[in-house]
């Protein structure tokens, strides 16, 4: 990957240069969050002309290696106030990757109120004024099918949704998966970064692309299938999160007494069969629906799916953990189908959904909604739309709406909602929360690996023993997997079996010609 492309939304200049030098040997999250450090002065307004927002690919993306089609997306959070890195699925990564871009920067605002598309492909880049088909409430959904239908059936799209136009701190950035659904870089308002910069969406086709260049093709062959052998043989990524998907974690965090319920208030329920995976394997499959989805290709794990409704007609995918817990025990919302249609709609708006049901079971604490009525939590997610005060309030994040209702006990860390892991009863994530500098975010350091489910080892999760020197190590090998572009979830492989781990080794030196060892990357 050879191409940096600048873009100045100010004068929507584009320059393309050369990788510079201190960033050649970087890529995926250690390039976007240098890069932060290095230009975006900490006291900037996130939503200002100072602010940057840079995309890039992984070492890794772009190559027929496993779980490698992740996205980066780095800034300052205007959730947080701090630096911020956020990734997702979808065709994105690997169509950057196999054109030779390096990163995407956007710098700069329009001093106007007019949006923009961006698209990019082999003859360079092109900025042009957003349909108002897209604008003004129309839903993510609608959007993406109307670029797809402007610009090609393969393009890859990244977009902000009304949330982001709005410049709300709970906006994300949305990403067109190879279905044409829904990808999510979710936490920190990088959304509303995007909206202002008034960028829409950009538009990526790789028609005509080169394709990365693989140093040694056997030697990478070889070390892929190995790695791939890893991931189908381990319990967590072969077996359980195919079937069951991220919500395998209802009854196991309920089990442990680490499922925050009514506001982080109690720590288990009794109505964990309404919303475990283990219900929505069986609700998906008695309703021909997808139990097992990928959200790139490449993606062999799988542990998205095609959730539907009761006539068999597409509702959402990625139907995560985080989000059943906050809506199903959080906020005490008892019905999957309830959680579903909230979860698509939340998809559609562009909002973070662990910002967004972390916010919706304070504002149930505060009064706004009644504890458990999925159909008014629906029709506030809805709000944000409009936005009506209420729905600003809701989309303004957790901190917000528990400033607004007066409560003085609100679930955040730096101003972030605490996602689906009780730091009281896994201490391990709890010190994760505390010190990365992105806020409460799991997957900045996911300790309930070794905490609960006892990969890599076991440290328990009532003690303060350990947590620390557990919680930094994670963090640091969670950085690195971030830098390769590949799924998180391959950690729990590589933490077990060190032949994946040596193999994940292996396929970087034989794409790149280097000789790293083991030891260089943790």
């Amino acid at each position: 990957m050879d191409k940096f492309i600048r873009i100045d939304m100010a004068t929507r200049k584009v320059t393309t240069e050369a990788v510079p030098e201190k960033y050649k040997a970087l890529a995926g999250r250690a390039l976007t969050s240098n890069f932060v450090n290095d230009e975006v002065k900490p006291t900037c307004h996130p939503l200002g002309k100072n602010n940057k927002l840079i995309f890039a690919p992984g070492m890794l993306t772009g190559t027929t290696a496993a779980q490698s089609g992740r996205i980066s997306v780095g800034g300052k959070s205007p959730l947080t106030g701090t630096i911020k890195e956020s990734n997702a699925g979808g065709t994105f990564a690997q169509k950057m990757a196999k054109m030779g871009i390096k990163a995407i920067v956007l710098e700069g605002m329009p001093q106007g109120e007019e949006f923009y598309i961006i698209k990019i492909d082999m003859h360079g880049v092109t900025i042009d004024t957003s349909p108002a088909d897209i604008l003004g409430g129309c839903g993510n959904y609608n959007a993406l099918a109307f670029l797809a239908e402007q610009y090609g059936p393969k393009v890859g799209i990244a977009i902000t949704g009304p949330a982001g136009e709005y410049r709300l701190p709970s906006a994300n950035i949305s990403f067109r998966d190879p279905d044409g659904n829904i990808r999510s870089a979710g936490r920190g308002g990088l959304g509303a970064v995007l909206g202002s910069k008034k960028v829409k969406a950009l538009v990526i086709d790789d028609t005509g692309a080169p394709g990365v260049t693989i140093h040694d093709p056997e030697k990478f062959k070889e070390a892929a299938r190995t790695f791939a052998r890893g991931l189908t043989t381990h319990a967590v990524t072969g077996q359980a999160l195919p079937l069951y998907g991220t919500n395998v974690l209802v009854n196991i965090l309920n089990e442990a007494g680490g499922l925050p319920t009514k506001n982080f208030t109690e720590g288990r329920i009794d109505w964990n069969t309404n919303i475990s995976g283990e219900t929505m394997n069986e609700i998906i499959t008695k309703r021909g629906g997808k139990v097992s989805h990928g959200c790139h290709a490449g993606c062999i794990i799988r542990c998205s799916q095609h959730y539907t409704d009761e006539k068999g007609k597409y509702v959402t995918s990625g139907f995560e953990y985080e989000t059943i817990w906050g809506l199903g025990a959080d906020a005490m919302i008892k019905d999957l189908d309830d959680i579903a249609r909230i979860d698509r709609e939340m998809d559609d708006l562009g909002v973070d959904s662990i910002e967004t049901v972390v916010a919706i079971a304070v504002a149930m604490e505060g009064g706004l909604i009644p504890w458990g009525d999925g159909k008014m939590a629906l029709d506030a997610v809805k709000q944000i739309s409009v936005p009506t005060p209420l729905g600003r309030i809701i989309g303004s994040g957790t901190s917000i709406v528990g400033k607004t209702c007066g409560l003085f006990r609100v679930p955040i860390v730096k101003d972030q909602g605490i996602p689906a892991y009780d730091p009281r009863a896994v201490k391990g994530i709890g010190m994760t929360y505390a010190t990365t500098p992105m806020g409460a975010d799991h997957t900045a350091g996911y300790t309930i690996a070794t905490n609960i489910l006892k990969v890599g080892g076991y440290v328990d999760p009532l003690k303060k023993e350990g947590q620390a020197e557990l919680s930094r190590n994670l963090q640091i090998a969670t950085a690195a997997v971030d830098s390769t572009g590949m799924c998180l979830f391959i950690a729990f492989a590589i933490m077990d079996i060190p032949e994946a781990f040596n193999a994940l080794v292996d396929m970087i030196n034989a794409r790149y010609g280097t000789s790293i060892t083991a030891d260089d990357v943790t």
